[in-house]
């Protein structure tokens, strides 16, 4: 059988959907820090406000705003200025026709030629990859990518009440999958990925080590997807879906 293709080596925007505040981060600061480099326009998509997160005694209702800004912050980090939030309560994301309906809108409004997002797959051999939230964030994704933003009759009052015309995704890079296949080499990019995960102080305040931590996950990435010795690399499942 042919390799399968290999991922675009640009595009013009880039859509990011994902469970939590600081979930992009963790997984692929670096790499969204490259692709705004080179004038790649990223938009994130935050399923939830984070609000169940936190390790203090923190008053809920406080908790949720206070991740939007820490994400903001975080985006601003890598360039990105355009961070949007659906507000579906933290901890509770099930797999609904409403929540395919509003990645579908943020998917016509973008128009990204690639989006990035969780594995709906579970990981065995690291289960805290594996949040329910992230699998069905990234599900629901993959269901908004195909088949409803390209089908214009799916979910007909995004195109009659709002004006937006169906979309197709050209790819999805699915994070956190135990079927990585493309790893993205971040070894100079991980100041600003830093940057943004301190911004993050909620969920990270209280480990002094965080990146050591964080280091020795890109260094292990890195290895088992081939990279040279002491090069640090974020991982992802690429599938094709024009």
């Amino acid at each position: 059988m042919p390799p399968p293709p290999r991922p675009a080596e640009k595009v013009e925007r880039v859509l990011c959907v994902l469970a939590h505040p600081d979930d992009v981060d963790f997984g692929s600061a670096g790499t969204i820090a490259g692709w705004t480099a080179a004038g790649t326009e990223v938009t994130y998509c935050i399923v939830t406000d984070g609000d169940a997160g936190g390790f203090d005694d923190t008053p809920r209702d406080r908790m949720g705003p206070l991740r939007r800004a820490e994400q903001r912050a975080a985006a601003a980090e890598v360039g990105v200025t355009d961070v949007r939030f659906l507000g579906y309560p933290d901890g509770q994301v099930e797999l609904t026709l409403e929540l395919r309906r509003d990645i579908t809108r943020v998917i016509r409004q973008v128009r990204p030629q690639r989006v990035l997002t969780t594995s709906p797959e579970r990981w065995w051999d690291r289960i805290g990859a594996s949040h329910p939230d992230h699998m069905t964030v990234g599900e629901s994704t993959l269901r908004a990518v195909y088949p409803d933003a390209r089908n214009p009759f799916a979910f007909p009052e995004l195109l009659d009440e709002e004006g937006l015309q169906a979309w197709t995704v050209q790819e999805v890079w699915l994070g956190a999958s135990p079927r990585a296949d493309h790893a993205v080499d971040v070894t100079a990019l991980v100041a600003q990925k830093f940057a943004a995960l301190r911004c993050h102080v909620t969920q990270v305040g209280q480990n002094p080590d965080l990146e050591t931590m964080v280091t020795g996950w890109m260094a292990m990435t890195a290895k088992s997807l081939g990279l040279p010795e002491g090069r640090l690399a974020e991982a992802f499942h690429v599938v094709h879906t024009a």
